[in-house]
């Protein structure tokens, strides 16, 4: 399931490079941004457990833009990655604009929701 941008967003947004051991993010960090995978893996870390690790095509982040709480997990680089990120106005045309994009978002929440419950 490789997500991808609309043409109109992906133009707008600038790619973004993170070496191998870098954090994007940490947990309670305000979130005004996702981000999606182009190149690279990403690992999301709850705790010291990592908990997933995003591969391209995939999202990151997304949680912060739709309840608009602070960041619930911390995402580091695995390897050397390349990221686009999304702004929350990006994000809102999208949803509006691609309802198949707000499905896909909707199903990569479900996929880790239902991981993380079976986890527990």
């Amino acid at each position: 399931n490789k997500m991808k941008l609309p043409a109109m967003v992906e133009n707008e947004v600038k790619l973004q490079s993170y070496p191998a051991g870098t954090t994007i993010f940490s947990s309670e960090d305000p979130g005004d941004v996702m981000y999606l995978v182009k190149s690279g893996e990403v690992d999301i870390i709850v705790g010291d457990h990592i908990v997933e690790t995003v591969v391209p095509g995939d999202i990151l982040g997304e949680m912060a833009l739709i309840d608009r709480e602070p960041r619930s997990a911390t995402a580091r680089a695995k390897t050397d990655c390349a990221l686009l990120p999304v702004n929350q106005r990006q994000f809102t045309f999208m949803v509006q604009e691609t309802p198949f994009f707000a499905l896909e978002v909707m199903r990569t929440m479900s996929r880790r929701l239902r991981s993380k419950n079976h986890g527990m």
